[in-house]
């Protein structure tokens, strides 16, 4: 059913799929198959995979010498939720609730607190999050997985609302459009420009806060300890709190409606929705919380930027030429987009001498292209 509507391709980890009688359809082995080493790679391309999703852990050196080492296209994540186990390997969520990750069914187990007790029963570290990571961000570092082999970057988007979608993947489609202006080497697989109606920023989504994870090294920085929710674009600190409003030291401004959150004085999240702002003034919606001076502050719901998120916010255009010409009994129209993909359409028609110059009504008339792509 899904190669009669026309799919491109199904991602697989399940390797009884390929005893099965497929239709003639792309096979793209997923990251859950666990794909960090060249010699699985190049198993999978051998067994009929056209395309390799390659694990998240793997260090732009190894990326490298998978693409040397085997001919078949690479996929890599570069934004999203992380798995704190490899890759597709994961069984706590199936162990302990009965529901299976690799089935899209993850109870989240690592999102969960946690109390860390040594070998006499000490607490080390009470109800953290202690296998909770930041979320990925490798928006600087597109350029570089390319050289290293990179053919397709997937952006990891389970559970992500529709402004979640269209601000990271805006992010990304103008980073890769700035390195294909000066790497000529590199052709986009897309079609067209794509014309924004926002400023595109990462930090204004859904984020435990960002790391590259091992793209250079097996980095330390990696976890979100305090909190598996999401914090936010940091925004400034509390100065001061008078009677029934906070007043904050910051560059950043905030809107009525917007949504705040900070971390107490032990560690735990804590929000509240600002009612109304006055210059450097926030007057909460409820009660006044109780927030420790130089506390600071972040914002995770950016009521301005989410209105924006609800409308048109992006529009692709493909350039297209047009050829007018005469023919023996009319006229020929023959449009030709930037793929060169070419369509001719030829209309009998009795010519006459035109009274007036008529190129200006002919490119006006032409250039009515509505609703269309083009």
């Amino acid at each position: 059913q899904l190669y009669r509507i026309g799919i491109d391709a199904l991602i697989v980890q399940d390797m009884a799929l390929l005893t099965m009688n497929l239709p003639p359809i792309a096979l793209h082995a997923s990251t859950q198959t666990d794909n960090r080493m060249a010699e699985k790679v190049q198993f999978l391309h051998s067994v009929g995979f056209s395309q390799v999703v390659l694990a998240r852990e793997l260090s732009l050196k190894e990326i490298d010498e998978i693409h040397r080492a085997c001919p078949v296209p690479l996929e890599a994540f570069v934004h999203g939720a992380l798995c704190v186990s490899y890759s597709g390997q994961c069984y706590a969520s199936q162990a302990c609730f009965g529901r299976s990750a690799n089935r899209g069914e993850c109870a989240q187990f690592c999102r969960l607190p946690f109390d860390l007790v040594d070998a006499d029963g000490r607490v080390i570290e009470e109800q953290r999050h202690l296998l909770s990571l930041k979320d990925m961000n490798r928006s600087a570092h597109l350029e570089a997985m390319m050289d290293a082999g990179i053919c397709s970057f997937k952006i990891e988007g389970r559970l992500k609302d529709v402004s979640y979608v269209k601000n990271v993947v805006a992010c990304y489609r103008q980073k890769l459009d700035a390195i294909f202006k000066r790497r000529k080497e590199y052709i986009r697989a897309s079609s067209g420009i794509v014309k924004l109606a926002f400023k595109p920023q990462l930090d204004k989504s859904f984020t435990r806060g960002f790391t590259n994870y091992f793209l250079y090294e097996r980095s330390k920085d990696i976890f979100s300890f305090d909190t598996p929710k999401s914090l936010g674009e940091e925004m400034g600190y509390v100065k001061e709190i008078r009677g029934n409003y906070i007043i904050v030291a910051g560059v950043k401004p905030f809107n009525n409606g917007d949504g705040i959150c900070y971390l107490d004085e032990r560690g735990k999240l804590k929000g509240l929705r600002i009612n109304r702002v006055e210059n450097n003034k926030l007057f909460p919606a409820g009660d006044m919380p109780r927030i420790k001076q130089r506390t600071v502050l972040y914002r995770n719901f950016d009521q301005e930027f989410e209105k924006l998120m609800q409308r048109k916010s992006a529009e692709r255009k493909i350039g297209v030429e047009m050829a007018l010409y005469e023919n023996n009994f009319g006229f020929t129209l023959t449009l030709t987009d930037e793929d060169d993909v070419q369509v001719s359409v030829a209309l009998e028609k009795e010519k006459e001498l035109a009274r007036t110059p008529q190129m200006d009504n002919l490119k006006n008339q032409l250039g009515k292209l509505g609703n269309t792509p083009f």
